[in-house]
């Protein structure tokens, strides 16, 4: 399968982490229906995952908030985005900080 990267980017910055990481492929991978693959990570430094985006061969598109996994309905990779960031943002807010 041939993969092209799009995106690589990792920060770290106050203790967390955030790293996104998409391919565009030639075709789906196994249970999903657009060419990407793609993981959105958003944690803290001694691992703890937050908040992360995936999409697995045969789980297709899901997320993770803390230790809850749930499907994630993928409308385009902007959404993707847009979404990663309002769910960090939900989670700082919750945690008093900005």
């Amino acid at each position: 399968m041939d993969a092209t990267l799009i995106v690589k980017d990792k920060e770290t910055r106050d203790g967390f982490i955030r790293e996104v990481v998409v391919w565009q492929l030639d075709k789906p991978v196994a249970g999903c229906r657009h060419n990407f693959k793609y993981r959105f990570f958003f944690g803290t430094e001694d691992g703890a995952c937050l908040v992360r985006y995936d999409n697995e061969r045969g789980k297709g598109d899901h997320k993770h908030i803390g230790e809850i996994e749930c499907q994630y309905i993928f409308r385009s990779l902007s959404a993707v985005f847009s979404d990663f960031r309002a769910d960090i943002e939900t989670i700082m807010n919750e945690r008093g900080a900005s």
